[in-house]
């Protein structure tokens, strides 16, 4: 992991964006992302969050304006050339909303070797960083198992697996919790906590608020106009039921309790053990087919 606590990890400066023949879904975007930070950014389907976060990942460039890591720019150019491309892309890791779309190696192990063996890593290390992270996240006896047929938070365990053994410094997380039942969400959270407490740098999408305390200390709102209206904690962001409701994120039979604003139906974190000596035989039993 490079540089210090603190340190500008990605600047973004006046972004413009739209896919070829769409609509801009990016409007003079601007902030910083910090080292150690927990950062999430929200808005209603369709703002540009997920978009942001592909750029964030150089899958795509801004039309006008400027992307930095680490204080050079993320150009196409750039990302293509040594050393600066594959160190980004060992130390930037994306989680996918969709795991399917991540998983695509016959067995887990082989999912998580596939990148470091990308990078030229030697067999012992390769076979090291396996073992210490499939033991990290509690999915050692997937070792063997066919990503196809595991559960939905199983393979997103494994998608997240395969970013982990790089030993990366930033996370890029697209609705990390989507689709999951509300234990595995739950133990989602609950690494996420750890890798945050271990320093990483987490930079997660979502539109559900009820998640914000769990994941983020800062939280970015977009606007169904694609700008950035608002950037703070994530107390007072949620507890302005104005904004809220023009970003079109709550609806007009919204309530408050305190200060907080929760929305209908109301969502729940699981609490349970800390993950960590704790192992939960059921967590992760296949879903029912809907």
């Amino acid at each position: 992991m490079s540089g210090s606590q603190g340190e500008t990890v990605f600047a973004v400066e006046a972004v413009r964006f739209a896919y070829a023949g769409q609509p801009l879904c990016l409007d003079g975007v601007s902030f910083d992302v910090r080292r150690g930070e927990r950062l999430a950014l929200v808005g209603a389907n369709g703002s540009g969050k997920s978009t942001l976060l592909h750029l964030l990942n150089g899958l795509f460039f801004p039309g006008e304006g400027r992307i930095a890591y680490l204080g050079s720019p993320l150009t196409e150019a750039v990302l293509d050339a040594a050393p600066f491309g594959p160190r980004f892309r060992q130390e930037v890791g994306f989680l996918f909303q969709n795991s399917d779309a991540q998983l695509f190696c016959p067995t887990v192990e082989d999912e998580l070797a596939f990148g470091p063996l990308q990078m030229g890593w030697t067999q012992a290390e390769v076979f090291r960083r396996i073992e210490d992270t499939l033991a990290l996240l509690e999915i050692s006896r997937l070792r063997g198992r066919f990503p196809a047929g595991l559960s939905a938070g199983e393979k997103k365990r494994v998608a997240l697996a395969s970013l982990l053994v790089l030993a990366p410094s930033v996370l890029l997380l697209d609705e990390p919790t989507a689709g999951l039942d509300p234990r595995s969400q739950s133990l989602l959270l609950e690494i996420l906590e750890a890798l945050h407490t271990r320093g990483l740098t987490l930079v997660t999408a979502t539109h559900d608020l009820t998640l914000l305390p769990h994941l983020a200390d800062r939280v970015l709102v977009l606007s169904e106009e694609h700008r950035l209206v608002a950037d703070g904690e994530p107390e007072p962001v949620l507890a302005d039921t104005e904004m809220l409701l023009a970003v079109n994120l709550i609806h007009a039979h919204s309530h408050r309790h305190g200060r907080l604003v929760h929305t209908h139906p109301h969502q729940h974190v699981v609490a349970h053990e800390h993950v960590h000596g704790h192992h939960h035989e059921h967590e992760d039993q296949a879903e029912p087919k809907k």
